[in-house]
């Protein structure tokens, strides 16, 4: 029988497109969480939240067309980056308002059913305090959105640190979000400390980190951040790559985690259902 194998975070944009779905079909992946991209990828420069509406449109169809392919879900991303995008010429301020309103707009199509889960953070580049303190705001103001509607929120960020964790779960409980509908794209396999934080990390699939955040425990999720960009072709790692790290789990004995990770976490985190085919 199938089994489930689930790229938590993965990029469709100007190389492979939809390709890069076979590819991950064809090695054994069977969904995916495909998470929109920054305002700049689709030529658009936003002057207020609405102006993002054109960008989540533009993502849910390309959804609907991958869903031919795999199981596919949409998370619809209001990138930490914006604020430098935009604060450069609207006034980072200003950059923060047309954030925080392009977050619940993004809000309401997952309260309409055609999105999961929103994307949110700070920047993972050095910034002043003013523009560190504003990504602080927009990213409680993500989680406030995620609160209402009871959704998840993907999160990029700096590298991890503890302590820059424990500090991002504080703001999520100010908010009143449970810890664990945090998801800390891009993290390294320290399940153990994540735990302990309350953050669910979703363990980039590269460098033996599955193997790895395996042999610490069950609560992780994996991905590739498949990026699909004609002029990095393979980064951040190849569609391939999750199926094949999770038939390693399988392989090394590993059966209850993988499905843990890509069916029984992905449902905890999400709230939706996975069907199982085994």
């Amino acid at each position: 029988m199938e089994r489930i194998i689930t790229d938590n975070h993965m990029h469709l944009y100007n190389h492979l497109k939809l390709r890069a779905l076979k590819q991950f079909r064809d090695a054994g992946g069977t969904h995916v969480f495909l998470v929109s991209l920054l305002s700049t990828h689709y030529e658009v420069f936003p002057k207020k939240g609405e102006d993002f509406k054109v960008i989540f449109d533009k993502h849910i169809k390309l959804v609907e067309r991958a869903n031919e392919i795999v199981r596919a879900f949409a998370v619809l991303a209001v990138h930490p980056a914006e604020i430098t995008i935009l604060g450069e010429k609207l006034g980072y301020t200003k950059a923060a308002e047309i954030m925080k309103d392009a977050l619940e707009i993004a809000g309401k199509y997952v309260e309409k059913g055609k999105a999961v889960a929103i994307k949110s953070g700070r920047p993972h580049y050095r910034v002043s305090k003013e523009v560190w303190n504003l990504s602080n705001e927009v990213m409680e103001y993500a989680f406030s959105v995620a609160k209402q509607i009871g959704c998840a929120v993907q999160i990029h960020t700096e590298s991890y640190s503890f302590r820059g964790m424990k500090e991002i779960a504080g703001i999520a409980k100010k908010a009143g979000l449970r810890q664990d509908k945090v998801v800390k794209h891009f993290s390294p396999p320290a399940v153990k400390e994540f735990e302990e934080i309350g953050l669910f990390p979703s363990v980039i699939a590269g460098n033996g980190n599955v193997i790895n955040a395996a042999e610490e425990g069950d609560r992780f999720l994996v991905e590739t951040d498949y990026i699909d960009d004609k002029n990095r072709p393979g980064a951040i790692l190849g569609p391939k790559t999750v199926p094949k790290r999770i038939k390693e789990l399988y392989e090394k004995g590993y059966e209850d985690i993988a499905r843990k990770v890509c069916v029984e976490n992905i449902e905890k985190v999400y709230g939706i259902e996975i069907t199982d085919t085994e």
